[in-house]
């Protein structure tokens, strides 16, 4: 026995109001936000009610898509906010195909791993942020490490024997970047 779809009432008094109401019941925040806006602009223009939806849904899908990106930045915990944008690939000593190569991510995709190593003041950890955000852009899941943060997860949850779950937590990371540049605070004493 097929079941017969289910109608829906029409509005029994000011439908955008309902709407809104109803984009609140089923959490749909940047929907709510556009439709103030955009209805008068589609009565106006005489929109197909199927634009109407399609630009809608597009809103609710940009602003969540804003909303990911900038939780999943916030939980990468980079340290400075270093990106390509200002990187400068002629004064590095990582050829610029192994840079283009890199920044491809293609390596991450293939869960590969990279070390980059060199003297202190080459812009290792420059380029390694800016590996990060590219990954956090790309849609990625990063974790920004210390060598002193790594240490500070490991005792915190050996107390309670929690570790497993972190570490099974961390694992499942698209990227781990751990930093081991000693932080400016522990630099050495400048010789007399």
């Amino acid at each position: 026995m097929a079941s017969s779809p289910r109608t829906v009432a029409g509005s029994a008094g000011d439908p955008l109001a309902e709407a809104i109401e109803l984009t609140k019941r089923l959490k749909l925040p940047y929907i709510r936000r556009s439709l103030t806006d955009l209805i008068p602009t589609a009565k106006a223009q005489r929109w197909d009610p199927a634009e109407v939806v399609r630009v809608l849904l597009a809103e609710e899908a940009a602003g969540r898509d804003t909303a990911n990106l900038r939780t999943r930045r916030k939980r990468a915990a980079f340290p400075a906010g270093k990106t390509f944008g200002d990187w400068d690939e002629q004064a590095s000593t990582i050829p610029r195909p192994t840079q283009d190569a890199l920044k491809t991510l293609e390596w991450v995709q293939r869960k590969e791993n990279l070390c980059i190593c060199g003297p202190s003041g080459t812009g290792k950890s420059h380029f390694c942020e800016a590996l990060g955000q590219a990954a956090v852009e790309a849609g990625m899941t990063v974790a920004w490490f210390t060598i002193e943060d790594l240490g500070v997860l490991v005792r915190r949850h050996r107390a309670d024997d929690s570790i497993t779950r972190a570490l099974t937590r961390l694992i499942r990371t698209d990227l781990i970047i751990i930093d081991l540049s000693r932080p400016r605070d522990y630099a050495e004493p400048a010789m007399a």
